[in-house]
């Protein structure tokens, strides 16, 4: 055994000699930078990610809003689901085939004419890799609902940096010592869009959930969560219906209608309603989300907090202590999807 010291020391160096090869591997600097060329903040690719959980959970069909309520199979599949819908939102090229002729691996992607594995895991480390991706480039994925982050990198893979495979395809996972040091990390612990029903306190949850029927639960959500982003995931989950968007509209007895009445009013993400929301100081919403909250007429009392003119009045947040009146319409979309 070493002396501390200069354990240490070898230690100190190995990282440096590692992280020397990782800048020196040009393939895998010219693959990062080409997707994070593609999206600069990562907000396509946290999308993906969470429209693929939200697709395995399914909730419209089965009210179900946690990864744990997945079957062993449903979580099995996950990674192939995120290889496919990372796929048709970059527009990847198929891979071409690598390893030996009598065993042949076909990689998911082919990037600037380089070849590019897609790995996915929900717990970070997880990630399983064949032995037939030996000295080819992986893009690491990991994503966990329960933390709302995920990460996506770029590695080389190196038969040093790898723990010896042990099931039964003798598949590897890289070293818990090499998962920051191997990885040319284009994004780490970046945010995932929130799945709201997971992170609301369980008395929030069933007041929501244990609504009859579709249109009540979509109301009943918006109700009680305000100023949040909502993902078109949650409406579908608190739904459960075909036409779970509808619920969202202007009409008899949808959610838009019965919370103005409240001075609640709800933005989507369209430009008109992205600008009433940075105007009058709420949480904007992003793609393929919603946010609601409660509006008051400017009076003297609000002094210099942002507004928005809204139906020929000024509106702001209103305050716990500003009486309830009924909320403007919001004005029409047009050239963009209406919900």
């Amino acid at each position: 055994m070493l002396p501390f010291d200069e354990d240490v020391t070898v230690q100190a160096a190995s990282r440096i000699a590692m992280q020397e090869a990782l800048e020196q591997d040009l393939d895998v600097q010219k693959v990062a930078d080409h997707i994070h060329s593609l999206d600069p903040d990562g907000k396509r690719f946290g999308a993906v990610l969470r429209d693929t959980i939200d697709q395995l959970l399914n909730g419209e069909a089965t009210g179900r809003y946690a990864w744990n309520q997945l079957f062993k199979t449903e979580k099995t599949h996950a990674g192939t689901l995120v290889e496919i819908n990372l796929q048709r939102e970059f527009e990847f090229d198929d891979g071409g085939d690598v390893g030996s002729v009598d065993d042949k691996h076909p990689m998911d992607y082919r990037i600037l004419d380089i070849d590019v594995d897609c790995k996915f895991s929900q717990t970070f480390g997880g990630w399983m890799i064949p032995p037939e991706a030996m000295g080819h480039l992986c893009l690491l994925v990991w994503a966990d609902d329960s933390k709302s982050k995920w990460s996506a990198g770029i590695l080389r893979v190196r038969r040093e940096w790898l723990n010896s495979g042990s099931n039964r395809d003798k598949k590897l996972t890289l070293k818990a010592e090499h998962r920051d040091d191997a990885v040319h990390w284009i994004w780490r612990d970046a945010e995932l869009p929130e799945n709201v029903l997971l992170h609301l306190p369980e008395s929030t949850r069933s007041a929501i959930l244990s609504e009859k029927s579709g249109q009540k639960r979509v109301i009943e959500l918006f109700r009680r969560v305000q100023n949040r982003r909502i993902g078109r995931g949650t409406v579908r989950t608190a739904a459960q219906q075909l036409d779970y968007m509808a619920r969202l509209r202007e009409g008899k007895g949808r959610a838009r209608t019965v919370l103005r009445r409240d001075g609640i009013v709800i933005v989507g993400p369209y430009s008109k309603h992205r600008e009433i929301a940075r105007k009058i100081g709420a949480v904007v919403p992003q793609r393929g989300e919603f946010v609601s909250f409660r509006v008051a007429e400017a009076m003297p009392h609000h002094g210099d907090r942002p507004r928005v003119e809204l139906e020929g009045r000024e509106w702001v947040l209103a305050d716990p202590g500003d009486p309830v009146i009924t909320a403007p319409r919001l004005p029409k979309v047009v050239g963009e999807e209406e919900a």
